[in-house]
């Protein structure tokens, strides 16, 4: 019995700047609360003002924002026991964050009641009852999380529905249950929300934690039994294991549950949204997170990629488009013919030859190289096979020099000799290790007849060292970055020896800026 639509209240700014790893300044919070605000969240959980400067200062820049969609709302606990709400610190921070809405946490479980608070089950249904009561009085809405509910409720069933009425005895709009230590299961928390429903009548909303890989579902469950009210956040960043993904909920919710929960058009900015949060808190986006990761519709196996090309609902859920994804096709050696012809009509190459190509990506990938992350590779393996085409440059031969230099350390000198259009060009340079020696003068060699490559820019190298139990004869994989214009793309090397494999990766990378790019093809970045 699932609403038509569900409030999403977002605690990314609280909880999931608990995540180990992550720290929002006060202008990151406003940042991703401005967009939170254009997605159509109805709550921004911004901090807990009473427990520090920041969040202070967090609700008095959001107090002078207009905010569109969303209602901010302030963080905290019920007084402490044997207190008045009156003289507690906590309480009057929360009405000092002068927010319409209040969150107020407060207890569940016996166990807490006794062994942490240290006092009387009927002191801890005082403390829940006056506290929300009290920023009733003083004109806030209040939400009330019971913390550790779905524990309580199974140790005792009975306390645990009584702080709920202590709650609603207060005047709270919304009882939270929280599974805090994220153990359990969607069938448990199913039953309990059934249960609360009939047993209260009061509107309801859940706050899941990941501890068993179960978050987004124990939020589906809840919703299913009538929660009107799902907290979770961005990525699904917090303490531990995380707290439920936002970002999937919105997907399953919508697309698969027909409850709305996102303003009009903003489902397809879902991916942005989940990248540009990534972004604010310096971590790198998972690439597997459903609906917006970069390989949430990726297919690498030959099978796979021959039936998308019939029809695209053969192994896709949904329509990428749909969250402002896209299908893309990996190369490597699972796959089959559909790949590479799928990756020819990509850059609009022919695809005749596709079957020579295969063959080619399969023995080099028995020799360590991984095409998966290197397209520009495969597209210049594919150019190659065209009738009538020139690379724009052949390779002679190449000589790179490592030596020690009192008063320099280490000094790398490479000397490059390649075929430009029937001519040798001979040319030297020094760099800050092998690599960029070696980059260098293969660049000093080409920039008069391609002027075009000093607008190549590399902008990572990455090493890997398959076998290393082969020592140093042990296969070296690159990986090579480059950008021109804000393209970015790939290329990839394999060798026993590491500056072999890095020329391979970077002749690659040059050859694919000087000729598909020049004719403005798409990166593989």
């Amino acid at each position: 019995m699932s609403a038509a639509r569900v409030d999403l209240y977002d605690t990314t700014l609280r909880d999931g700047a608990q995540r180990e790893g992550i720290s929002l300044s006060c202008a990151d919070k406003l940042r991703i609360a401005r967009r939170l605000d254009e997605l159509g969240v109805a709550f921004i959980e911004g901090g807990w003002p009473g427990s520090n400067p920041k969040d202070a200062e967090f609700f008095e820049r959001a107090r002078e924002m207009v905010w569109q969609r969303a209602v901010v709302t302030a963080f905290g606990s019920t007084c402490r026991v044997g207190s008045a709400p009156a003289d507690d610190a906590n309480i009057r921070a929360l009405l000092d964050a002068r927010t319409t809405v209040c969150t107020v946490v407060g207890k569940t479980s016996q166990l807490h009641v006794q062994e942490v608070l240290r006092t009387s089950l009927e002191e801890n249904l005082r403390v829940i009852t006056e506290s929300v009561g009290y920023l009733r009085e003083h004109g806030r809405r209040v939400i009330y999380d019971a913390e550790h509910f779905f524990d309580g409720y199974r140790a005792d069933p009975a306390y645990a529905l009584e702080t709920l009425r202590a709650a609603i005895r207060g005047g709270a709009e919304t009882l939270v249950l929280c599974d805090t230590n994220g153990g359990s299961l969607p069938w448990q928390i199913g039953e309990a929300v059934r249960a609360v429903r009939l047993a209260l009548g009061h509107p309801l909303g859940i706050h899941a934690h990941n501890d068993t890989e179960c978050a987004v579902a124990n939020s589906l469950a809840a919703v299913v039994e009538g929660a009107t009210q799902v907290q979770g956040t961005i990525n699904g960043y917090g303490e531990r294991c995380g707290n439920a993904n936002l970002v999937s909920i919105i997907g399953d919710l919508e697309l698969k549950l027909d409850v709305r929960c996102v303003a009009e058009g903003e489902l397809r900015k879902l991916s942005e949204l989940s990248r540009l949060v990534a972004e604010v808190v310096n971590l790198a986006p998972d690439e597997h997170l459903p609906y917006v990761g970069r390989s949430a519709f990726a297919h690498k196996g030959g099978i796979h990629v021959s039936a998308m090309r019939r029809t695209s609902k053969s192994y896709q859920h949904v329509d990428p488009d749909l969250v402002g994804n896209e299908m893309r096709v990996v190369v490597s050696e699972l796959s089959g013919r559909g790949n590479l012809l799928a990756k020819a009509e990509e850059y609009g190459l022919a695809t005749a030859a596709t079957g020579d190509v295969l063959d080619q990506i399969k023995a080099l990938e028995a020799k360590g190289f991984s095409f998966e992350a290197a397209e520009a590779s495969v597209a210049i393996m594919m150019k190659r096979k065209e009738p009538g085409y020139r690379a724009p440059f052949e390779l002679v031969d190449f000589l790179v020099n490592v030596e020690h230099r009192a008063g320099r350390g280490i000094f790398a000198e490479a000397m490059v000799k390649v075929r430009v259009d029937g001519e040798v060009q001979h040319t030297a340079a020094e760099g800050d290790g092998p690599v960029n020696a070696l980059d260098t003068a293969l660049r000093k060699a080409l920039v008069t007849r391609y002027p075009a490559v000093a607008q190549l820019r590399l902008t990572d190298y990455k090493v890997r060292i398959l076998e290393g139990s082969a020592g140093t004869a042990a296969i070296t994989r690159v990986l090579i970055e480059t950008q021109r214009d804000g393209v970015r793309f790939r290329t990839v090397g394999a060798s026993t020896n590491i500056i072999e494999a890095s020329w391979r990766a970077l002749a690659d990378s040059i050859e694919y800026g000087l000729t598909m790019l020049a004719r403005g093809d798409p990166g593989s970045g």
